[in-house]
């Protein structure tokens, strides 16, 4: 059984400077409770892995706001004003990466890959300065994997062994962060027992899991 933690417990285990992995497309299969948590514990300096940083004080937003992250790599940050304030302002540093890419060198550093060749980008700015190798005539990208010190996922159902099953857009980027990190927290939903969830439902297995975020208590 893994044991259940509090999210401010999570957020504990999260130190300044960490590079962070943090799930959800939009805010949409974020975990809430951890990231609210992070920002009351004001952590400083972090380096956050997204797909997007959200709006002002929706998901990933709310670290933005909040001052707590110095760097954003993420494949688009158009939907958070903020974000992009803090950019031109020399405040925080970002790294815009095709969305593809991405999710391949994530995929990438969870495989134990040094990386993936890509044509997206040749001859644009995103290529400056990247290393160019070719293959069957072809000219290739290569672009290295990306880990983090912590990776924070969000699922739909989680069962006590950290077993997770995840909904529509939340499988975009959740299943590769967890594999893709030293240390996976997850948050669920609901968290039923062992045995409810059919092996053929299920997306993370829980040895990718190292803590378990506890259910919410419901009033």
């Amino acid at each position: 059984m893994r044991s259940a933690i509090t999210p401010a417990a999570a957020a504990e285990l999260v130190p300044d400077g960490a590079t962070v992995m943090v799930g959800g497309f939009m805010g949409v299969g974020s975990p809430h409770r951890v990231i609210s948590a992070l920002v009351a514990r004001g952590v400083r300096n972090l380096t956050v892995i997204v797909n997007d940083t959200a709006r002002p004080g929706v998901g990933v937003g709310k670290l933005i706001s909040a001052g707590c992250v110095a760097r954003v790599i993420a494949s688009h940050i158009g939907t958070n004003p903020e974000t992009q304030r803090l950019m031109l302002s020399g405040e925080i540093r970002v790294e815009l990466v095709p969305q593809g890419t991405l999710a391949e060198r994530i995929r990438a550093g969870g495989a134990g890959l040094g990386g993936v060749l890509t044509a997206t980008g040749l001859g644009t700015v995103a290529g400056e300065g990247r290393m160019v190798v070719q293959v069957d005539g072809h000219d290739f990208l290569v672009e290295p994997a990306l880990k983090a010190d912590i990776a924070l996922v969000a699922a739909r159902s989680a069962d006590y062994i950290g077993n997770l099953v995840y909904s529509l857009t939340a499988r975009n980027f959740n299943p590769l962060m967890a594999m893709a990190a030293t240390t996976t927290i997850a948050e669920a939903n609901e968290v039923v027992p062992l045995g409810v969830l059919s092996p053929d439902v299920i997306h993370t297995p829980g040895v990718l899991i190292d803590y378990l975020v506890e259910r919410p208590q419901l009033i």
